[in-house]
């Protein structure tokens, strides 16, 4: 599903269906980080989704540094994407708590999910909190 849209609202309305969870989970991301500022952000590929908190990154292969959202949430076709790009002890937080994040499917930095519901909140709360107050500390908080 692509979004395109510039504004958050224009976002969560072109949803459709996934609109309703994609509401909750910005709720509890904001409640969670709220040093991280909300935006809308280009993903991979410039596809939209809702950033929260940016920093500045530059691969081996850039030639400028770049400006990424430090947590974001797409809406896919068939589940919602959170990605959160921060290394904790050079781990993303996704793959070091794959096993407590409940019935979701992880990737390297994203945790995939149909419902609010089937996250292990608490754990997810634990990472929002750590990701926040290692943002408000002015840390890089990217590995790539």
């Amino acid at each position: 599903m692509q979004i395109d849209a510039a504004l958050r609202e224009e976002y969560f309305l072109a949803a459709g269906s996934r609109e309703a969870e994609l509401r909750r989970m910005d709720a509890f991301i904001r409640e969670h980080a709220p040093a991280l500022t909300p935006g809308v952000s280009n993903g991979m590929g410039n596809v939209r989704m809702l950033g929260y908190g940016e920093q500045s990154y530059q691969t081996k292969s850039m030639k400028e540094p770049g400006v990424w959202p430090v947590i974001a949430l797409a809406a896919q076709k068939r589940y919602l994407s959170l990605y959160v790009s921060v290394l904790i002890d050079n781990e993303y937080p996704a793959e070091r708590y794959a096993g407590e994040l409940g019935s979701v499917s992880c990737g390297k930095s994203c945790i995939r999910f149909t419902k609010v519901d089937k996250i292990n909140l608490k754990t997810l709360k634990k990472i929002l909190v750590d990701v926040n107050s290692r943002y408000v500390a002015g840390e890089k908080l990217f590995g790539f």
